[in-house]
């Protein structure tokens, strides 16, 4: 029996902790556009995988085939999305309301799937749609009593959970097929070029921000997008993916007290009260979508 190297449970909450401190990070260069912010980070990322995929993954790219490079592209695109809309919403509501919104993508996986996908929804994942919904109702009647841009925040944050759904669809095919790494590499890269162009376009300026910006870019990148993604990657391959679905479900949490801690954000008792109901029904979510071994007995076993 293999014997991980590292504690893979000490792994996974540095991973939580490390991915937390997104919302954080994005909230200190709020003065930067959101489209050039997830560029330096995406362009940042790569240039650290750079030398490992160049050396180890490359030959990787003989094995994807045509439909799979478009479902890559397709990845790409979706991901800029997302990220623009991650950081745009942190501009106009607070980090707790954003990242508990953001959490409610795994509704809209299931809800994708079973529209493009035919997959059939249990009674369970049903039940936890609904208690997750009605905490994010909760959610919602706070933030609008607080006006119109703080709503705007959250329907910028809601749009950035149905495109993190997308993403992860349209990336399953080629995720199969080769390295996290090299996934990542190339949908990265196609995230990037999509969002450089964007910011063409929109005449953002590349350079004229304050230096302590720079340093939070590389915070962006390193922390949460490299450090904490790899480590929930490495973690698969030695618990439980159930168990990091389950430690998935501390983010909001970690983020909301870095918040309170950092920025000094007032959280109120509605999102704490239609938090709870939302992490919950994540919970009740994940233990009904969670495959469970089927036990077979032999004919010898039942003599």
């Amino acid at each position: 029996m293999r014997i991980p190297p590292f504690n893979p449970y000490i792994a996974v909450i540095i991973g939580v902790i490390s991915i937390s401190t997104t919302a954080i990070f994005v909230k200190l260069v709020s003065g930067a556009p959101a489209a050039i912010s997830a560029n330096y980070v995406l362009l940042i990322t790569i240039l650290m995988m750079a030398p490992s995929f160049l050396t180890k993954y490359r030959q990787e790219f003989k094995t994807i085939t045509a439909k799979n490079w478009l479902f890559s592209i397709g990845a790409g695109i979706v991901l800029a999305m997302h990220l623009i809309l991650l950081m745009e919403s942190l501009q106009f509501t607070s980090v707790s309301s954003s990242v508990l919104i953001l959490t409610l993508h795994p509704i809209f996986t299931l809800l994708l799937s079973y529209f493009f996908r035919q997959e059939k929804l249990s009674s369970g994942a049903i039940i936890s749609a609904i208690i997750i919904l009605f905490g994010s109702c909760i959610l919602f009647r706070g933030d609008f009593l607080l006006g119109e841009l703080v709503i705007f925040g959250d329907i910028l944050a809601i749009l950035a959970a149905i495109t993190l759904a997308a993403f992860q669809l349209l990336g399953q095919p080629i995720r199969r097929r080769v390295s996290n790494i090299s996934y990542m590499f190339i949908v990265f890269s196609v995230g990037a070029i999509v969002l450089f162009f964007y910011n063409i376009v929109q005449q953002h300026s590349f350079v004229n921000f304050p230096s302590h910006y720079w340093w939070i870019f590389i915070a962006l990148a390193i922390i949460p997008t490299f450090l904490g993604r790899f480590l929930f990657h490495w973690a698969a391959k030695w618990i439980n993916s159930s168990t990091i679905s389950f430690a998935s479900i501390f983010q909001p949490i970690g983020a909301t007290l870095l918040a309170s801690l950092i920025l000094k954000e007032f959280v109120s008792w509605y999102q704490v009260l239609g938090g709870a109901i939302i992490l919950f029904g994540l919970v009740l979510l994940i233990v009904s979508t969670t495959r469970k071994p089927k036990v077979t007995i032999s004919r010898k076993e039942r003599k």
